[in-house]
C-alpha cells in the first residue's frame, strides 16, 4: 500500500513555479534584439534555452506529482536526508562568487566559492570540514581550476570576464 505523500503540493506548487519562472523569462527574451553575435548566436539566445530546461523541469515536477511517483519512495535516512549546514555553505559560496566577482576578480571570487562548497560537500559526507591547512589546500586548487578557464575565456573565447588589474589578466 502506497504511503500518503504530504510533499505533494508543494512539489505542485515548484513545478507550477518553475513553469511561471520560464514564461516570465521567455517574455524577457522577447524584447531582447536578436541581431546575431558570436557564431550567429544572439543575446535572446542564452535565455531562451534557460526559459526551455525550465518550462521542462515544470512540466516533468508536474506530471510526476499527478502520476503518484514521488508517492512510492520512503523517506531519506542519514546522509541521504541532506544537510542543512553544507547547503548553506555551497550557497554561501554561490553567492559570494556572484557578489565580489567584479570586486575581487574572477579568480580569486571563484577560488573562494570553491573553498565554501567544498567545505558544505565534505560536511554532507559526515567528514571533517578542515583546518586551515585544508583550506589553503582547498584556495590553491580553486586558483588551479580557475585560472585556466579564466584564461580559455578570455583568451581564447575573446569573453570578457573581471579581472583585479586593469589589463584584466589576474
Amino acid at each position: 500500500m502506497p504511503k500518503p505523500n504530504l510533499h505533494r503540493p508543494g512539489q505542485l506548487a515548484m513545478g507550477i513555479g518553475a513553469l511561471l519562472v520560464a514564461a516570465v523569462l521567455a517574455f524577457g527574451a522577447l524584447s531582447i534584439p536578436s541581431d546575431a553575435g558570436y557564431a550567429g548566436v544572439g543575446p535572446d539566445f542564452l535565455p531562451w534555452v534557460v526559459s526551455a530546461a525550465l518550462a521542462l523541469c515544470g512540466v516533468m515536477l508536474i506530471r510526476e506529482v499527478l502520476t503518484g511517483g514521488y508517492r512510492q519512495m520512503d523517506e531519506p535516512s542519514g546522509a541521504a536526508r541532506g544537510d542543512w549546514r553544507a547547503l548553506a555553505w555551497v550557497s554561501a559560496g554561490v553567492l559570494l562568487n556572484a557578489a565580489l566577482i567584479t570586486i575581487i576578480g574572477f579568480i580569486l571570487s571563484c577560488a573562494l566559492c570553491f573553498v565554501l562548497a567544498v567545505r558544505g560537500l565534505r560536511m554532507s559526507e559526515g567528514k571533517p570540514a578542515g583546518n586551515m591547512q585544508q583550506t589553503v589546500k582547498d584556495a590553491v586548487t580553486g586558483m588551479l581550476i580557475s585560472a585556466p578557464v579564466f584564461w580559455l575565456f578570455t583568451k581564447v573565447l575573446a569573453v570578457n570576464l573581471p579581472g583585479i588589474t586593469a589589463s584584466g589578466w589576474i
